[in-house]
């Protein structure tokens, strides 16, 4: 049969579309379905590199007696969480109730109102200890919808109520740089002294916890905590979890010694872990990066994909990570994993960023015209009917998925940041407008609001930063351009709505601390204004311990002046000179090199 999902815009999903499941969409024409029939739903939530998603697929979404039982009992949904990640934190919020061994595919049963009352993850065709079979399990949960329905119902409702309250705001003041230090040593502490990163397996690359150990605080207040950061790059850098041919990063190790990687290489986990080995000084490993996200990713729209695929075929049959494990020279007769094309507005936005910060600071024009290049793909392609910012899009098709706070604060920061690297102030004109989009609030999920299914009200960091961070960041950036000091005021907000977690849980919220820790100390902003952005003075501010570094010509000078971003203003009079600002009062202007320090 051909269900539902063979013209979606999601390679996940179109991956299902020949299942003999009665697959959904995410919609609200599945709940619509489920309270028709009075069966619940059966939400199915994954992603096209994900490896048990396709073993589960294999096993059981393709197994015809499976799909029957499926199609009888319930309402099926097949979610991609990286088109929806709302929808994903939503429903994995509502799973820890029921389990903590979360992840993907993530499989929820839920009232046809959208309220869960059992989740699980992946469960195999037949028993496995302690894994039950996926039909016993469906048979339960049929069995207690049917012959227990108030004690169901009462199960998923107090689960709502709890994440409603779990959701409510709790401010706090804004941290001091004793508290950020505190909270970047607690990290530290949990750092393998003998293998490098932190806690045991499985080990993934943390990039947000890391990046806020690389914090010009931490770095001069908490020596040691960021010198843990330094040995975890390390690590990885000589490990299994980095291929060795093109210099990209897989997903995590499932070892404690980062050996046997989880395969798939995502465009997040390697446009941070450029921006970490940037600021760890580690060229070498930054410039391997660069090539893979721009030779790798890159789609030729522009825009950068997704992930890469843990499996490919080899002598005919999916093989797990055997592409990876050879030379650069077998690779060349054998068919590379997939690419999963979907443009992502926000990871393209890490990646626009962590591209530029690179081209610029290694003299690598290229890499500032791909960032510009999917700058421009994302900006004109990922819209919808209504001019707003969407999701996602696949083949220069935009998708209906809403653009999340994430998305716009990370697409904006990644264009001030190919502002500054490129000298045109016109990125730096449309981030400020998507941020201001973002400052002014994001709608949630159409679906989830229609039925009220409850947010998740966690703002922790995930694989990149929460919306939160992402906003905060943003703001922050702008502020320290000169666009205003109601960007300062808008990243204290939302740090000091955040601190107390943060503070408590400082693991999971690197990014929003790496905020709290820009907002501690004044910035140092170093703008160079020259006709020669290859010479001497130009090579010295990029490689000074500044927050912001530019260089710009007079006319670029002035254009950003007049664009609002006051830093700028008065720069523009004398050719070839440095101007090294602290809490944008700037020393007198310098020609020679020599005298623009390296240090703040």
């Amino acid at each position: 049969m051909t269900n539902r999902l063979a013209d979606t815009l999601s390679p996940y999903l179109r991956a299902h579309a020949d299942n003999p499941v009665d697959w959904f969409p995410w919609g609200s024409d599945a709940f619509t379905e489920a309270q028709r029939r009075d069966v619940p739903l059966l939400i199915s939530i994954g992603y096209s590199t994900c490896h048990w998603c396709h073993v589960m697929a294999r096993e059981s979404f393709a197994d015809p007696a499976i799909a029957a039982v499926m199609n009888e009992g319930f309402v099926s949904v097949k979610v991609d969480r990286e088109e929806h990640p709302d929808v994903d934190g939503a429903f994995m919020a509502a799973a820890s109730a029921f389990t903590q061994n979360l992840g993907w595919p993530l499989t929820v049963f839920a009232t046809p109102q959208g309220q869960v009352f059992y989740a699980g993850t992946y469960w195999p065709p037949v028993a496995r200890e302690p894994m039950p079979a996926f039909q016993d399990v469906l048979g339960a949960v049929r069995e207690a919808w049917t012959s227990r329905r108030d004690g169901v119902e009462e199960s998923a409702g107090a689960v709502a109520e709890a994440l409603a309250r779990a959701a409510a705001p709790s401010p706090s003041g804004l941290p001091d740089g004793a508290a950020i230090v505190e909270a970047a040593e607690s990290i530290a502490a949990r750092e393998d002294h003998r293998f490098g990163g932190y806690g045991g397996a499985p080990k993934f690359p943390v990039a947000t916890t890391l990046r806020f150990l690389q914090s010009p605080l931490v770095r001069r207040d908490a020596p040691d905590a960021a010198a843990s950061a330094h040995r975890a790059l390390a690590a990885m850098v000589s490990s299994e979890l980095r291929d060795a041919v093109d210099g990209g990063f897989f997903r995590y190790a499932t070892q404690r010694d980062w050996t046997v990687p989880h395969y798939e290489r995502m465009l997040t986990d390697n446009a941070q872990l450029l921006e970490a080995a940037l600021e760890d000084g580690d060229t070498a490993t930054a410039r391997g990066i660069a090539g893979f996200l721009v030779n790798v990713l890159q789609r030729d729209g522009g825009g950068f994909g997704a992930a890469q695929d843990s499996e490919s075929w080899i002598d005919g049959e999916r093989n797990e990570g055997g592409y990876y494990a050879r030379s650069a020279a077998a690779r060349a007769s054998l068919e590379p994993p997939a690419v999963d094309g979907k443009v992502i507005t926000g990871w393209n936005g890490l990646s626009i960023g962590a591209l530029a910060r690179a081209g610029d600071l290694l003299r690598e024009q290229p890499w500032i015209a791909a960032a510009a290049r999917a700058a421009d793909t994302v900006l004109h392609v990922n819209r919808g009917a209504d001019g707003e910012l969407v999701r996602t899009s696949l083949d220069g098709i935009a998708s209906t998925a809403v653009a999340t706070r994430a998305d716009l604060g990370l697409l904006a920061d990644g264009l001030f940041a190919l502002a500054t690297a490129s000298g045109d102030v016109a990125w730096a004109v449309r981030g400020r407008e998507i941020l201001d989009r973002a400052l002014d609030g994001v709608a949630a999920d159409p679906v989830l609001s229609e039925y009220a299914v409850a947010l998740s009200p966690d703002q922790s960091d995930g694989d990149l930063p929460s919306g939160a961070a992402a906003v905060a960041a943003s703001a922050l950036t702008a502020w320290r351009l000169g666009a205003g000091e109601h960007y300062r005021a808008a990243a204290e907000a939302v740090v000091r709505e955040h601190s107390a977690r943060a503070l408590a849980q400082p693991f999971a919220y690197g990014s929003l601390l790496q905020v709290a820790a820009g907002l501690a100390e004044p910035p140092r902003q170093v703008v160079v204004v020259t006709a020669d952005r290859g010479g001497a003075l130009a090579g010295a501010a990029r490689v000074a311990d500044a927050d912001v570094v530019a260089v710009v010509t007079s006319a670029q000078a002035v254009a950003f002046a007049d664009a609002g971003f006051e830093l700028f203003s008065g720069k523009a009079e004398a050719a070839e000179r440095a101007y090294d600002c602290r809490a944008f009062v700037c020393r007198l202007p310098v020609s020679d090199p020599a005298e623009l320090s390296v240090l703040r």
